[in-house]
């Protein structure tokens, strides 16, 4: 495996949905990460469809993952297959959470 793939995550640990206290790859936002080239694949989606922070979270996915050194392009894309429900969280979030 890449190992600038273990770098994105940890920059990922840092984006957060502004109405939910917990990092969107704990959230279980992130579905997948993978390198090809220079360019990062990061495949996610939300809490919701309409979430109003969606643009905002996008730019700061981007932006973390860019800091990695590296990768020079970045490509989100958003998927809602499968839906997000809450088990996808991990359990220092659903602890965090109050849902354990």
């Amino acid at each position: 495996m890449d190992p600038r793939i273990d770098l994105i995550i940890d920059n990922l640990k840092e984006v957060f949905d502004p109405e939910i206290p917990v990092n969107i790859y704990d959230l279980g936002l992130v579905y997948s990460v993978d390198m090809e080239g220079d360019e990062a694949k990061i495949l996610m989606t939300l809490t919701a469809p309409n979430c109003p922070a969606a643009d905002m979270i996008l730019a700061d996915v981007e932006y973390m993952t860019k800091k990695v050194e590296g990768v020079e392009t970045c490509k989100v894309e958003i998927t809602f297959e499968p839906a997000w429900e809450k088990s996808m969280m991990s359990e220092e979030a659903r602890l965090e959470l109050g849902f354990m």
